[in-house]
């Protein structure tokens, strides 16, 4: 059986083979990703409007996302689990994000935490890590700050806040953590990161030259029933089209009797089915003698 992968083992292939990073959030999605490969599967917060129909990821509480990284832990898969941190879980205090940080290992079986930000992050970050809790970094387009960049825009795209992202990413690696999800920037930002910094970064809407690459399930298999899908996407097959027409196949069936089949029933004995009918017609006879009499 080939080894768990670890946070560790993730920081190491820097500059190696490149990792590959879905998100999942319950077992048969987790076990998908599991079987094809992944390094690394994030329970990501995009759980929010990809599963539960929120127009963004800032709805759900980390009640939510222990629930759903448990269900992905509890399949045990060789890829590291890493679980999301929602908004508002490690804004407050350093003693706070622990706790919450904490509660996604011990409950949900995380074997790391990811959340967003840069420098102003730094206490946050140093606390889990302090408590021997691998923290993934995350700058660049930040989902959870989507009212403070004015919704969901590219970042980086000029010099100088290009400068202070490659700063973040510096501090971040400085403070610890052993991966750095970039999102939402131009390629030559983050080549530029991933080149002067000591740990893989993985890219989503980033370009070519990350250490590795994620995206969300839903995307690649095409579950997302036509809604909009970004420009860094490329989905790989249509499964929502191909769930619509098994299902249109089987109302069809229901319509036509055509389900369920003979060899889809359950029999019983031939002799027990004559009893059973037997019995059926004596209690028959005694309720219409019963009704004639009344």
């Amino acid at each position: 059986m080939t080894d768990k992968v670890t946070a560790p083992q993730v920081r190491a292939r820097k500059g190696g083979a490149k990792l590959r990073m879905v998100t999942a959030y319950d077992a048969p999605t987790a076990r998908i990703a599991d079987r094809a490969g992944a390094d690394i599967i994030l329970v990501g917060d995009s759980v929010a409007n990809v599963v539960l129909g929120h127009e963004d990821t800032l709805a759900v509480s980390i009640e939510v996302m222990v629930h759903h990284t448990a269900a992905v832990t509890r399949t045990k898969p060789r890829a590291l689990v890493v679980g999301d941190m929602p908004w508002l879980s490690y804004h407050s205090s350093p003693q706070e994000t622990v706790a919450n940080a904490g509660r996604l290992v011990r409950d949900g079986g995380a074997g790391a935490v990811k959340l967003e930000g840069g420098r102003k992050r730094l206490p946050m970050i140093g606390a889990v890590i302090d408590a021997e809790i691998p923290v993934m970094g995350h700058l660049g387009l930040t989902p959870q700050s989507l009212h403070a960049m004015g919704g969901y825009r590219v970042q980086g795209k000029e010099a100088q806040a290009a400068y202070e992202l490659i700063s973040d990413a510096k501090a971040l690696e400085d403070a610890g953590v052993f991966s750095i999800v970039l999102e939402g920037v131009p390629d030559v930002v983050a080549e530029i990161v991933t080149r002067e910094i000591g740990v893989p970064t993985i890219g989503i809407g980033a370009g070519a030259n990350c250490d590795g690459q994620v995206l969300v399930f839903h995307d690649v298999t095409g579950l997302g029933a036509g809604e909009y899908v970004p420009k860094f996407v490329r989905s790989y097959a249509h499964l929502a089209d191909d769930a619509v027409a098994a299902l249109e196949a089987f109302f069809s069936d229901i319509d036509s009797g055509g389900f369920p089949s003979d060899a889809e029933t359950y029999h019983m004995s031939a002799e027990s089915e004559e009893i059973l009918r037997g019995l059926s017609r004596a209690s028959d006879d005694i309720l219409a003698d019963e009704a004639m009499g009344s």
